[in-house]
């Protein structure tokens, strides 16, 4: 299912049309994205939680040449932990 096709199912679901649900996504999408990005988390209370979370420096192996280590700097990740409510969802 891609962004559209959720809309879409949102708005059948909801009474709403599909341009108001596309503009509730957008909101949505944006709220999240800033909110993680300036390092605090959105929870989804049986949904799950968002968050941003640093991963490490490293050394690496250049897959054209594996003799050649290369250096993998540091960056922030989207993670993702899934609530219980949609943990019991799936298991059913």
């Amino acid at each position: 299912m891609n962004k559209a096709e959720l809309a879409e199912a949102i708005a059948n679901k909801v009474g709403l049309t599909k341009n108001q649900t596309t503009e509730i996504l957008d909101a949505v999408e944006e709220t999240i994205t800033a909110t993680i990005k300036g390092g605090g988390e959105v929870t989804l209370t049986g949904f799950g939680t968002f968050s941003a979370r640093k991963r490490a420096a490293r050394m690496g192996v250049n897959p054209q040449n594996p003799s050649e280590k290369i250096h993998i700097p540091e960056v922030v990740v989207p993670k993702f932990k899934a609530g219980k409510a949609l943990k019991d969802a799936l298991k059913s």
